[in-house]
């Protein structure tokens, strides 16, 4: 935990020397199994004996635990913190049929139980709002707070294409190691399994889904994200029973790995009113 965190600064940034080694060295996953579903479940312990949040981070489609790194180190220093690559992604194994949403929330919640996690603030960041907000419908008891990072799908931009040109906008404002990041993990995950969940992605009503949650809401995006239009995200916070709203200046879509610290800064402030 230490080690980890001094590979960045009170900014979220780590070093510009060293980067790549500091990408390289995985965190070692915790193989969890649910039916024939298997996950990885990338763990850092919070301070000793302390009593902080529990904190569960989900990727977006194509995505994993990687991206999420410097704000999985920073929230690390307030409570236990679970980053989990869902079937199909990272280096877990290929589902043999399409996953539908609610079951990504069951699988999520069957890895939960098993690593122990109770009422936990769960995190997702693109298509993973969609796996946070119904994980908090379907366990209510499981959740106290949900954060919405970019979410998805607008319904102004509901067609593939709209979505293919607001990424495509998005990478040309990226950083250099953040469309790394991206990149690779879109190569691990494989254009198959992309191209098998993105018409679930599509489909997801995740301004219904908001409305039935009963846990508070924070909605974040990054000022120049494309493809979480400010009046999207602020209609989500309007659906949500107790909805809030937090725009980074300055930062695109993968608003948690370019103002990590801004991002924590939030959840935080969530979480302690």
């Amino acid at each position: 935990m230490k080690a980890a965190t001094a590979a960045i600064d009170e900014a979220g940034h780590e070093p510009a020397a060293g980067v790549l080694s500091w990408l390289r060295q995985p965190l070692t996953p915790r193989i969890v199994t649910t039916g024939s579903l298997t996950s990885h479940v990338h763990f850092l312990a919070g301070p000793p004996g302390g009593s902080g949040p529990v904190f569960v981070l989900l990727h977006g489609i194509g995505m994993s635990h990687r991206y999420y790194r410097r704000l999985q180190i920073l929230l690390a220093r307030h409570g236990d913190t679970y980053s989990i690559d869902l079937p199909g992604f990272g280096a877990t194994p290929r589902p043999e049929r399409q996953l539908s949403v609610p079951d990504y929330a069951a699988v999520i919640a069957a890895t939960l139980q098993k690593m122990g996690a109770t009422r936990v603030v769960v995190i997702g960041h693109s298509m993973g709002t969609q796996f946070a907000s119904e994980l908090a419908v379907q366990h209510p008891d499981l959740v106290s707070h949900i954060v919405l990072l970019g979410p998805v799908v607008d319904p102004a931009r509901r067609t593939i294409r709209q979505q293919s040109i607001a990424l495509s906008l998005d990478s040309l404002m990226e950083s250099p190691v953040g469309n790394a990041i991206v990149f690779t993990d879109y190569a691990r995950s494989g254009l198959r399994w992309y191209l098998t969940e993105l018409p679930v992605m599509m489909s997801y009503d995740l301004e219904a889904r908001l409305r039935l949650v009963t846990q508070p809401v924070l909605v974040i995006r990054g000022s120049r994200d494309p493809v979480a239009p400010r009046p999207w995200c602020q209609k989500l916070v309007a659906a949500a029973p107790n909805g809030r709203f937090l725009e980074i200046p300055g930062k695109p879509h993968i608003v948690q790995h370019g103002a990590a610290a801004q991002t924590a800064a939030g959840i935080l402030a969530l979480t302690h009113t």
